[in-house]
């Protein structure tokens, strides 16, 4: 027995994606609409899946071009696979700066050192997130309330 087609509300709903979201992946070919019902679209449940793979790839920073070229790459696609092997590599590096972010902030929430951020332990953490090469350290800098930012 087939399932019935998803009104694209509930698929809003499902995926947490606005209807404006689902229309724009529409028209960039990203998912597909399996008919109407009156006026508004309707699609299959796999639609779901194929959201959730396009929020998760959005969210890691692939642009939308990049995930509609890798949902119909092929194996002999040499070059998206290299960007792809390379966009993991970012991933990594990012993760690492994040999760050491993620432990300092985690020392902070219960450090006694006025002001926190002069913390040898929360310096010595922080200090330790670099910035992505293709970004300068200076936008990933914090500067306390009333301090300058060097320029």
């Amino acid at each position: 027995m087939d399932e019935p087609l998803l009104d694209i509300s509930e698929v809003a709903r499902r995926s947490g994606l606005a209807p404006s979201a689902l229309r724009f992946y529409e028209r960039k070919g990203l998912i597909a609409a399996a008919g109407r019902n009156g006026l508004r679209r309707t699609y299959h449940p796999e639609v779901l899946q194929q959201l959730g793979l396009i929020t998760c790839a959005r969210g890691a920073g692939f642009s939308v071009a990049e995930i509609g070229r890798f949902l119909v790459a092929r194996p002999s696609d040499g070059d998206l696979r290299d960007r792809m092997a390379a966009k993991a590599g970012d991933l990594d590096q990012r993760i690492v700066r994040l999760t050491r972010l993620r432990d300092s902030l985690r020392h902070a929430a219960v450090c006694d050192h006025e002001p926190i951020v002069d913390c040898p332990d929360f310096k010595r953490a922080v200090g330790t997130v670099s910035a992505p090469a293709t970004e300068s350290a200076q936008s990933w800098s914090w500067t306390p309330p009333g301090r300058r930012r060097p320029r």
